[in-house]
């Protein structure tokens, strides 16, 4: 059991951490967060003439001070739970098994809760980035069943760039109606750069050209007839 002057040692402790986390929410304005994102904190009237890799690095920036007043929170209101405890003569003992924390514990981490064995710190937390959320990379498919692209590099870029880039509508004498007019081969499928690719493979080598039947297949060799080449790019030389 924790004699009274080990209790106070580490009643002062805690009181001493929760005043320095006071402060610092009062000197940094809790880390700047209260500022009206994004033009208060960059000291400028608006963002139209930022770079968007300069806004990035401010969003960055922002992301890290939401998480470092987001720690600064939680180890306050663990301070405030121990200091509860104490008045409540429930300090020191474990909220799991009921035991005794020994001292050591106590004195390395004053606001244990638990034994070590009980400590949530070993607990993975289930909480994916929502970056994860999104197609890119994974292997998808266009809507239309008879394409059958797969998912690219491309693609995940076009779906980017659908979201603005640096030469955007509104930098243009006559913008685009449509941001979709003007990402890269937005016209195209998603997958394949050209529409043979949906039913043509070569082995590992690049060599050894298969081609698979389908309806991809006879459309483009319909619309080959109708020009009256052999492809895209003209007649063939014969051998």
């Amino acid at each position: 059991m924790l004699t009274n002057e080990q209790l106070q040692h580490l009643k002062k402790e805690l009181e001493q951490t929760k005043e320095d986390i006071l402060n610092r929410f009062k000197d940094n304005d809790h880390f700047q967060l209260n500022s009206a994102f994004p033009y208060d904190s960059w000291g400028e009237l608006s963002a139209y003439d930022n770079h968007p890799g300069d806004q990035a690095t401010e969003l960055y920036e922002r992301e890290k001070d939401i998480a470092l007043d987001l720690h600064e929170r939680e180890h306050l209101r663990d301070i405030e739970h121990s200091l509860k405890a104490i008045e409540n003569g429930t300090y020191g003992i474990c909220e799991v098994s009921g035991k005794e924390i020994p001292y050591e514990r106590l004195e390395a981490l004053p606001t244990a809760t638990t034994l070590a064995e009980y400590s949530s710190q070993d607990v993975v937390s289930k909480d994916r980035p929502i970056e994860e959320e999104t197609p890119f990379g994974q292997f998808e498919f266009d809507d239309d069943e008879e394409i059958r692209a797969p998912y690219d590099s491309e693609d995940s870029y076009q779906d980017v760039e659908k979201y603005g880039n640096s030469e955007t509508p509104q930098d243009m004498e006559n913008p685009p109606l449509s941001y979709d007019d003007m990402t890269m081969n937005a016209e195209e499928n998603i997958g394949n750069t050209e529409s043979y690719e949906n039913f043509i493979a070569t082995d590992i080598t690049g060599k050894e050209i298969t081609v698979y039947p389908s309806r991809a297949h006879e459309r483009y060799e319909e619309e080959l007839d109708e020009e009256g080449i052999m492809t895209t790019f003209g007649d063939l030389h014969a051998d």
